[in-house]
């Protein structure tokens, strides 16, 4: 049988009605979805297609997500979407660094899932993902440009911009940029991230503020996409 024209996305999902739903979301919009219930049986389907994105639940028989995850990256760069069930799970996978692109916590709408898996293959697909787009950073002069204007950060704001747009999509807990701000162990309030956050996302939006770059998450943190 030929391999389907439409975009692979690989359903990790052992609860088998939440499966079917997903996949008949995904298939009215143009997805090919494979079902698969058994954590190593997803890591063999991922060896044997080439994918366009998979949606991996946390909590699986066979294997779980986390190692899932973890051998998936070691031979594919496969967009992931980690599921979980449990909302404070998701610092946990953050501290963990799997490489996912994105988390989403269950109950969730099948539409909101469709969405985020378009938006996550818009961002592997662009030709300057995991570039900084516009932006310039000087870390011997602590000077951030967009555009080629300085933003005129502090120091700490340049920290906290500088983490973020290392890793393009990728999602940081508050905790985590806390740590790169503050390096001293001082004892800070995590709202100091969202109040730094705030004051970067008004000086940028002084040279471009048709453009949201530093973007929330709720419940989780920040991540930043150009």
């Amino acid at each position: 049988m030929s391999e389907p024209v439409s975009p692979i996305v690989l359903v990790v999902e052992d609860e088998p009605k939440l499966a079917r739903l997903l996949a008949d979301y995904l298939t009215a919009d143009g997805f090919w979805p494979r079902c698969i219930d058994d954590g190593r049986a997803a890591v063999a389907e991922a060896r044997k297609h080439e994918a366009a994105l998979m949606l991996l639940d946390l909590m699986l028989p066979g294997q779980d997500g986390i190692s899932v995850c973890r051998e998936v990256r070691s031979f594919s760069a496969i967009p992931i979407i980690m599921v979980t069930a449990r909302v404070h799970e998701i610092d946990r996978l953050l501290g963990l660094e799997l490489g996912a692109d994105d988390y989403i916590c269950k109950p969730f709408s099948p539409r909101e899932v469709v969405a985020r898996v378009k938006a996550v293959r818009r961002r592997a697909k662009r030709p300057d993902a995991g570039g900084t787009g516009g932006l310039a950073l000087h870390e011997a002069s602590l000077r951030a440009e967009v555009n080629g204007k300085d933003l005129g950060l502090t120091a700490v704001e340049f920290e906290l911009l500088k983490v973020l747009a290392a890793h393009p999509g990728h999602i940081y807990s508050r905790d985590q940029l806390m740590d790169a701000m503050y390096r001293d162990e001082r004892i800070v309030s995590d709202r100091t991230v969202d109040s730094h956050v705030k004051k970067i996302r008004k000086k940028i939006a002084g040279v471009v503020p048709d453009r949201e770059i530093i973007h929330s998450v709720y419940g989780v943190g920040y991540k930043y996409e150009w």
